[in-house]
């Protein structure tokens, strides 16, 4: 065995390790987000399921932005339609990026996964008409134009996931799928990204108004979609360039994130959802 060999024998463990931590890190934090999904999709369904069956669409308007307007037959539909795919589609979402199900269970990863991509194009086309057909009642034009641009990702990476998915170009498609699944958390992601500066500032949120205009409204507008997808694009970086001591170091930030993940969650679900139920 020459040096050469020995060298590639030492590093093989340590490259092993480093793989085995990044992967076991990145499902970490999708564990808590999953968890902090599922836990919004239960809100979902018993605060606006229920107060739906009561015949009480009054209490969607306090709790939503873009709620019921009376003689807006229109735009009430929509608002109707959103909320059932937003059910929809923060559920089904995860069950796309767990292995064992896509491995055990192909046809229903499909099928799907092509509900999830439909569900994701619809949606986005009726946040926008949402948006865009009525007053901006908060976070005025800025807010509009950074809501649209979360819908317009959605829909350009939505539909180049069902593109590498029919070209069966799986590599691709999968971090495209994770892309999408990003963005479109992105609303997920502004609840949690409240529950997480309020934590973090003891219960108070600087830089927040009434109508979401302040400082920091203005950038979590952006940041609920372009963070995740910044971290995403880091952690594919890693996967195919980094060395061991880049892995590590990846490693540890989604450890961290998870944790910072985990706060936002336990504030938001304080905050937005239990009380609710």
């Amino acid at each position: 065995m020459n040096l050469k060999d020995n060298v590639v024998d030492t590093l093989q463990p340590r490259r092993q390790w480093s793989n085995k931590t990044l992967n076991t890190s990145a499902a970490l934090w999708f564990l808590v987000a999953v968890t902090g999904q599922w836990l919004f999709a239960y809100y979902i369904a018993v605060f606006y399921g229920g107060t739906a069956m009561q015949g009480n669409f009054a209490e969607w308007t306090r709790r939503m932005i873009h709620g019921f307007i009376e003689g807006d037959y229109m735009g009430n539909a929509f608002v109707l339609l959103h909320i059932l795919l937003a059910f929809i589609i923060t559920f089904s979402g995860p069950l796309q990026l767990i292995p064992q199900l896509r491995n055990r269970y192909p046809v229903f990863h499909r099928l799907n996964g092509r509900a999830y991509i439909f569900t994701a194009i619809i949606i986005s086309l009726g946040g926008l008409y949402m948006v865009w057909s009525r007053d901006a009642v908060v976070g005025g034009l800025y807010g509009q134009i950074a809501i649209s641009g979360n819908a317009i990702l959605i829909i350009l990476f939505a539909a180049i996931t069902m593109r590498t998915a029919i070209t069966r170009n799986f590599v691709a498609h999968r971090r495209w799928a994770l892309r999408t699944f990003m963005v479109v958390s992105g609303v997920w992601f502004f609840r949690i990204g409240f529950g997480l500066w309020i934590f973090l500032n003891n219960g108070d949120a600087p830089g927040s108004t009434q109508d979401l205009t302040g400082p920091f409204d203005m950038f979590l507008y952006l940041a609920n979609y372009l963070v995740p997808l910044f971290f995403l694009e880091l952690y594919f970086l890693t996967q195919d360039r980094a060395g061991d001591k880049g892995k590590f170091m990846m490693a540890f930030l989604l450890i961290v994130l998870a944790i910072l993940l985990a706060m936002g969650i336990f504030m938001a679900a304080q905050i937005f959802w239990l009380p609710n139920l």
